[in-house]
């Protein structure tokens, strides 16, 4: 019996990493959704340009004021201006960056890869700003983000955000190729 149980326990293995892989990868991207979609919705209800920042920190689960602008990085912060090396602020309507609110990738999106673009599908981007109609304002926002897996050689279920030129915000699956698949990109 322990002999059964250790083999079906090596050959499950490797698909419980890929599953966990898989879960860390839809968290991340429901935390870079929501943060996208704080954005917009302050935009719409201060009736002013409001930025959502991906940022990094050299802090492994917190974000401090050694932050930067990244478009590799599934930490954001929302807030009216540039929140580089205040992204620690407290959320204020006064003080810059007049920060709105914030989210460190942490744990729920430990071991994935973020790649933010703009609509080419080229060029880096690391913000995107959104006007009081909840539309995208700035001339060089982020596109898409991609959210992958680490390891190339594995099957992950990857998942892109898209953020149309009106301000819609969709998660869609990349590898889906059907066209009448909902999750299709």
């Amino acid at each position: 019996v322990v002999t059964i149980v250790t083999i079906l326990a090596l050959a499950a293995a490797p698909n419980l990493s890929t599953w966990l892989d898989n879960i860390r990868i839809r968290n991340a991207s429901n935390a870079i959704q929501e943060g996208l979609q704080v954005a917009r919705a302050e935009a719409i209800k201060r009736n002013q340009n409001i930025t959502f920042w991906l940022v990094s920190s050299n802090a492994a689960n917190q974000l401090d004021d050694a932050c930067a602008l990244s478009n590799t990085s599934g930490s954001w912060v929302v807030s009216v201006s540039d929140p580089t090396s205040h992204c620690a602020s407290a959320p204020s309507t006064v003080s810059a960056p007049r920060l709105v609110a914030s989210r460190s990738i942490g744990d729920s999106g430990a071991q994935v890869v973020v790649k933010a673009v703009q609509s080419d599908g080229a060029t880096g981007a690391t913000s995107v700003t959104f006007n009081g109609f909840g539309r995208v304002s700035n001339s060089t926002p982020i596109g898409r983000i991609d959210i992958t897996g680490q390891d190339s050689g594995i099957s992950y279920r990857n998942l892109r955000i898209a953020i149309s030129p009106v301000g819609q915000i969709r998660v869609c699956d990349p590898s889906v190729s059907s066209s009448t698949d909902p999750r299709k990109c």
